[in-house]
């Protein structure tokens, strides 16, 4: 079986390894080249960790890897230190890693493991035969200047993988459109020299403002990277009225500004600009299989809605993927290969649906200031609900050894409908969400 994947990220390259690590034949294109920057926090929970450890994908700090102990949460005039949790399924410790080195560390131990990895190559379009089934791809060379040469190339393929993020030209050349009833986010950061830069917690401030006053849905984040820099940023849901009218940048520069002077978070500090990205939220864009394509990653709108995390759901859906086209590549018929491959979207859904369906409640709520403020302010004073909330938000339990904590969010994931991936239409479930109206 060949298997062609459309991007290099986290979740392409994490795929790629887990398939070539199985004998499977693997070419993956990528549009840019190794080093490139993403827009991103940085910032790896334990979780992602997880999918790291399993690749045997070394993070020492020598090479740049800067462990983390918890999340510091800042809000309401408080500040609570929240480690992470002991559990069995998952490493106590997360990773701060530049996605330059991070997105180039994981292709290269794709090809190590035997993937080929094509630069420079940006897919257009998705190929299908007569039935519409997806048979590879095409794309256009790109020089080493980032512009196109003008030359085409088409790459034949047993099944492909959308890895090319939350713009997928792959699936959007299918007419894979992103879905207006799931929450959409955008992240903005930039880096400042400063010394917090060895910070041993990722930073969370739970309080943002609009420039008329109002607390933002989202949050803003300070992680030190340990190379003499910090990477400062905020992240925003699309569930408040200021969504899309606002400076982003400017919200960014505003908060910093605000901050201690000692921090160094100041215009002469700052390396490179403030960059911007959308967040693809709860399955944004479906369905997740449809006929030799799988959407992993951003490309399937694979990021939290509670916290905007998406490289541990990109990397995991890899290796759901890898795992399906696995078993369909032992079986002895196509359709049997079909029905493997089909499996995929029941893995996501089954493994995150219910998540990203609290997730959405948890967007809409916070899109109300009242909703927000009062929760802030009850939560934040009460530690013990903000580490049981950071569990929640972060989906970190154990399947087998269960705590009090973890019965409890698996009891709440199975009193809500898990969140839908399987068309692009909108259906009833949406309509089962709460609807939250607090009076001014």
């Amino acid at each position: 079986m060949k298997v062609l994947i459309v991007g290099a990220g986290p979740a392409g390259s994490t795929a790629a390894w887990h398939l070539a690590s199985a004998g499977i034949d693997v070419t993956v294109l990528e549009k840019t080249r190794f080093p490139r920057e993403k827009v991103c926090g940085d910032g790896l929970t334990p979780r992602a960790v997880r999918e790291m450890a399993l690749m045997g994908l070394p993070h020492e700090p020598s090479e740049g890897w800067r462990r983390n102990k918890g999340l510091r949460l800042i809000a309401a005039g408080r500040q609570i230190e929240v480690p992470w949790p002991e559990l069995s399924d998952f490493p106590n410790y997360g990773l701060i890693r530049t996605r330059l080195g991070f997105d180039e560390a994981l292709a290269n131990h794709a090809r190590a493991a035997g993937a080929t990895i094509l630069e420079g190559h940006s897919v257009t379009q998705a190929l299908t035969d007569d039935a519409g089934t997806v048979v590879g791809a095409r794309a256009s060379l790109v020089d080493g200047a980032g512009r196109k040469t003008g030359e085409t190339v088409d790459f034949q393929a047993d099944v492909v993988l959308a890895a090319d993020g939350n713009s997928t030209r792959t699936a959007v050349s299918l007419g894979h459109a992103k879905r207006d009833d799931r929450p959409m986010g955008v992240a903005y950061r930039t880096y400042f020299t400063s010394p917090r830069h060895e910070d041993d917690w990722m930073e969370g401030w739970l309080e943002l403002p609009s420039p008329n006053g109002r607390v933002l849905p989202g949050y803003g984040w300070v992680f030190g990277v340990g190379d003499g820099t910090s990477n400062v940023g905020l992240g925003i849901l699309n569930t408040s009225k200021e969504f899309g009218k606002l400076d982003y940048r400017g919200v960014l520069r505003d908060w910093t500004a605000a901050m201690p002077g000692e921090w160094g978070f100041t215009p002469e500090n700052q390396v490179g600009p403030i960059r911007g990205a959308a967040l693809p939220m709860a399955f944004n864009r479906t369905p997740h299989y449809s006929g030799g394509l799988l959407l992993l990653g951003d490309s399937g709108g694979m990021v939290s809605p509670f916290n905007g995390e998406g490289i541990s759901y990109a990397m995991e859906s890899a290796r759901f993927a890898a795992e399906q086209i696995i078993q369909a590549a032992g079986t002895n018929s196509r359709l049997a290969a079909d029905h493997a491959l089909s499996n995929y979207s029941t893995l996501v859904r089954d493994a995150w649906g219910s998540h990203f369906t609290m997730g959405r409640v948890f967007a809409s709520m916070i899109g109300n200031p009242t909703i927000m403020k009062l929760a802030l302010r009850t939560g934040m004073s009460v530690p013990v609900l903000m580490r049981f909330v950071v569990r929640l938000m972060t989906n970190l339990t154990d399947t087998d050894k269960r705590g009090f904590e973890d019965r409890v969010i698996q009891l709440l994931e199975k009193l809500v409908p898990a969140t839908s991936n399987q068309d692009t239409t909108r259906t009833s479930e949406q309509q089962s969400l709460p609807k939250v109206s607090v009076k001014q």
